[in-house]
This record gives structure tokens, C-alpha cells and sequence, in this order.
């Protein structure tokens, strides 16, 4: 038998050595109020309306929830929340997290900042991924139609051999320059499009090694047997498939969509269903290894252990690229920088853009935070423990 790995995300000390007595008083605060539910309601709504009368409140965001979850404004901002990241042998993934305007200048706009993502990853060990959305780069009202076989016309083909184009140019720029590039997940009406996008540009770039990972979300019930069926035709067609697990992130919007259309739901009967098959997949990825790269995309500490088990279990070396642990910025440190501190591969997603533009991605982390059951509460113990163990030192 395997000796099992010892590792706790109860290692508080580990856990937030990176945050002042000042900075884990400040989470505290985040976290309370995160933790209720009328006060992410009204903050969100104060913060965008105060935004849209230029009241002069980023000076107050950058000191509380934007400077918690995001790196900064730009990539050289980013830089102090990427080194001290570092420090502890954590790596960083740069995410602009701005929402487009849904016209063609937009996309081309978010095009080139990831190029600049691309750009600054190259050669920097510290950044070994890049990552984009789909809908950042063309209108998903046209990959609905094609998924659910409608024509389109000589404009919108023109649009969408755009948006393809889009996608292949910041696969070849990773691959270029020798990084790693995820494809995020979408919601199911248009995520098959999605999927064919991502699987062409691993047929080209990921011969030799993974450069493209396409996301998939484990609370669709299909997902586990669309893993396996994607690594099969990986294998048929002789390339490596890069895979990051995810739980998902659409769960109402899905449900609710299916039951105004009248189709059968693609969301998991329960919570239970996307754990097992989350695990499973994790299973499968690491007894295919030799074929698949895996990012697993977890906040779970069942599920991290359990990753970590298995590497142990396959021997495989827990520094080996293809196998990589990813959180968000802000969220779940007593994981992540416990699983550095064993000497895992782990990577934090660093949101950064304009303020007032992040507030959507600010305000669906504040609700997340409120519905994903006990998430903000967690967090809220286990700072209220470290700093209740400071205090005893």
C-alpha cells in the first residue's frame, strides 16, 4: 500500500504565513461580510450605483474587496500579489476578468490584452498558464445557433470565422512562447462549439506536450463520459488532451434555462453526483497521465486530498507539470498554501482589471461565496483561529 501523503489544511501557520496580524484582521471583516447574505445584496448594488455616478469609492474597493480577490488594475500591478505568491512556491495564473460590450472592438480589445497575458507568461516559471473565456472574443448568440443547427447567414459566418480566428491566434501565441493556455467553460447551449474550438487547436499545438486545456464542469451529469470520449479521440488522433476539472459555475442559470425551453436538465440531481464524478475524473486523469494533463480546479478539500492520493498511489512525483492544483486569489489559502508547502504544483488565479469593470466578477464572487454552502463561513473559522493562535504565541 501507498504511504498516504501528510498533509492537513489545518495548518493554520502555513495556511496564512504570507498575511500581517493587520491583513488577517481586514479578511475577518471581508469575510463577515461576504458571510451575509443583505449585505453582499446591498454592497453590490451600492458599489455599481456609486460607480455609475463617478462617486469616488475605488480608493475604498482597492483597500477591501477588489484588493482581496483581485492582483490589480493591470499585469504590472499584478506584480506585488505574483511575487509574494512566489515566496511560498505558488504559481500564478493571470486572468483578466472584464466583461466585454459584446461588439466586435471589444473582442478584438480582450484579444490583445491576453496576448499580453501570453506575452508576460513566456519564460517566467512563475506564470506557467494563460486563460481565456470564448464569449470574451465573439458573441455567443452565434455559437447557439450553430449548436442547435440553424444556419447562419453571410454576416454572422463572417463573425464567427472571426471569433475562431480569435481563439486560434491566442493558442498559437501560447504555444509560440511555450505556455500553457485554459479554455474556460461556458454554459451548455453553445459549450459544444466551445469544445470543437479547443479540441481543433489541441490537434495542432499540443503534439508534443500540453500547451491548450479545454475546462470540464462536473455537475453535468454527461461531463465524465464527455472526458473519456474527449481522451479517446485525443488518442485517436495521436495528441495530448489537456483537461481542467472544474465543479461549475451556471448551476441556476442552467436549471432554469431548461425548464423554460422544456428540455431535460444537464445539472447533476445533487451534490453528491458532481463529487463522485469529480473524483472520478480525477482517477481517470491520473491513471491516463502518459496521455492527459490535468488542472483540477477545486475549493474541496475531500477532493484535494484525495488528488493527492493518488499521485501518491500512481507514484507520481508531485512537481511533474502535468498534474497542477488551482484556486482562486482570496479563497481557500489554508489549501493552497499547504499544498505548496508539501511541494505540489499549485496555481492561484489572479483577477486584475479596471475596477469599475471587475465589479461583475466582484459581485458574482461575493454571491458564490453566500450560496456555496458554509464556503464564507469556513473561511471566517479558520481566520478567526489563526489569529486567536497568534494571540497565544
Amino acid at each position: 500500500m501507498p504511504v498516504k501523503p501528510k498533509i492537513s489544511f489545518e495548518n493554520l501557520e502555513v495556511a496564512f504565513a504570507s498575511k500581517s496580524d493587520a491583513e488577517l484582521r481586514k479578511m475577518y471583516l471581508i469575510f463577515a461580510t461576504v458571510n451575509n447574505n443583505l449585505a453582499v445584496s446591498l454592497g453590490t448594488k451600492l458599489a455599481n450605483w456609486s460607480f455609475a455616478l463617478k462617486l469616488p469609492i475605488k480608493g475604498l474597493m482597492k483597500k477591501t474587496m477588489f484588493g482581496h480577490f483581485c492582483g490589480g488594475e493591470d499585469i504590472d500591478d499584478c506584480q506585488k500579489s505574483l511575487e509574494e505568491l512566489a515566496k511560498y512556491n505558488i504559481h500564478t495564473i493571470l486572468d483578466y476578468s472584464v466583461e466585454g460590450k459584446g461588439n466586435e472592438e471589444s473582442y478584438e480589445a480582450t484579444k490583445q490584452e491576453i496576448l499580453k497575458t501570453i506575452a508576460r507568461s513566456a519564460g517566467d516559471d512563475r506564470i506557467p498558464f494563460a486563460v481565456f473565456k470564448v464569449t470574451g472574443l465573439g458573441d455567443y448568440k452565434l455559437m447557439t445557433k450553430i449548436q442547435a443547427g440553424k444556419k447562419l447567414n453571410e454576416k454572422e459566418k463572417s463573425l464567427f470565422e472571426r471569433l475562431k480566428g480569435r481563439v486560434d491566434e491566442l493558442c498559437k501565441a501560447a504555444f509560440d512562447a511555450n505556455t500553457k493556455i485554459l479554455v474556460d467553460a461556458e454554459e451548455s447551449w453553445f459549450q459544444d462549439v466551445i469544445d470543437q474550438m479547443t479540441y481543433e487547436a489541441m490537434e495542432k499545438y499540443n503534439q508534443d506536450s500540453c500547451i491548450v486545456y479545454n475546462t470540464y464542469q462536473m455537475y453535468r451529469h454527461d461531463m465524465l463520459q464527455r472526458l473519456k470520449d474527449a481522451h479517446q479521440e485525443a488518442q485517436r488522433k495521436n495528441y495530448i488532451l489537456g483537461a481542467k476539472l472544474v465543479r461549475g459555475a451556471y448551476m441556476e442559470k442552467e436549471r432554469d434555462r431548461a425548464k423554460d425551453k422544456g428540455y431535460s436538465s444537464p445539472i447533476q440531481p445533487d451534490k453528491a453526483s458532481s463529487d463522485r464524478d469529480y473524483d472520478a475524473a480525477l482517477k481517470y486523469c491520473v491513471e491516463n497521465l502518459k496521455s492527459i494533463a490535468l488542472v483540477s480546479g477545486s475549493h474541496n478539500e475531500k477532493s484535494n486530498i484525495y488528488l493527492t492520493e493518488l499521485i501518491s498511489e500512481y507514484g507520481i512525483n508531485p512537481q511533474d507539470d502535468k498534474v497542477y492544483f488551482a484556486q482562486l486569489y482570496g479563497m481557500s489559502d489554508n489549501i493552497s498554501f499547504n499544498l505548496a508547502d508539501a511541494g505540489y504544483n499549485v496555481v492561484k488565479y489572479v483577477p486584475y482589471g479596471p475596477v469599475e469593470k471587475v465589479m461583475p466578477y466582484l459581485s458574482r464572487r461575493a454571491e458564490e461565496n453566500t450560496s456555496v454552502a458554509g464556503q464564507s463561513s469556513r473561511e471566517l473559522d479558520l481566520i478567526k483561529r489563526e489569529i486567536a493562535r497568534r494571540k497565544k504565541k
